[in-house]
């Protein structure tokens, strides 16, 4: 059954994202470029209908495969989670200029494929919903790399809504305004929670950003 895809999977809110969709019955694509990555949140969804697919999401030709095949094994998803970043600690003047273009490959590039590869599928059939991992709800000096790539994918996703909301997509992004614990006021189970609830909500009351 078409279910949800998950590019970055780590231990944090790629893992929960995946284990709450998972509890609604949809089968789970994973993408990862680490296999320990893979292989501990294949553990932690024991039981769910899995597929797990190494592949870098700076790597267009790898990440188009492995999206393939997810698509190949359960169709073409309804929803697509987008929550690779690369997170430093950078002030501007600090990195070289291949530096800030290996993280905006990262943060914002890979989704930009990701959303080119699926999209159109999702369009065509009329429904689907695309989310994006947001952060730095205000710009900080210190992490201008994170600062400047989650700014774009605010952009992304205004973009992908004027292109594919009227075919029935609904895109958003999570903004995750601190740091992502357990127990804390951005635990990521709870974090999960909402990105189900904007996959849930009626096209009348789409969110386009939450904040959090």
């Amino acid at each position: 059954m078409a279910g949800v895809i998950v590019v970055g999977v780590g231990p944090g809110v790629g893992v929960a994202v995946a284990k709450r969709f998972a509890r609604e019955g949809m089968s789970v694509g994973l993408i990862s470029r680490s296999e320990q990555s893979l292989k501990a949140a294949a553990e932690q969804l024991a039981g769910a209908d899995l597929l797990a697919v190494a592949a870098d999401s700076t790597d267009e030709p790898g990440l188009r495969a492995a999206l393939d095949r997810i698509v190949e094994t359960y169709g073409v998803p309804e929803v697509a989670v987008y929550n690779a970043a690369v997170i430093q600690a950078d002030a501007i003047g600090d990195l070289t200029a291949q530096q800030h273009l290996d993280a905006w490959a990262v943060n914002v590039v890979g989704a930009i494929t990701t959303a080119g590869h699926l999209l159109p599928a999702m369009a065509e059939r009329g429904r689907g919903t695309f989310l994006v991992t947001g952060g730095m709800p205000v710009p900080k000096p210190a992490y201008a790399s994170l600062s400047l790539g989650k700014a774009g994918l605010r952009i992304l996703v205004t973009l992908l809504h004027q292109q594919y909301g009227s075919a029935g997509i609904h895109a958003a992004s999570v903004t995750i305004g601190g740091g992502v614990a357990p127990g804390t006021a951005w635990d990521p189970d709870d974090i999960a929670d909402h990105y189900w609830r904007l996959h849930a909500q009626a096209e009348p009351d789409w969110l386009h950003e939450l904040v959090l």
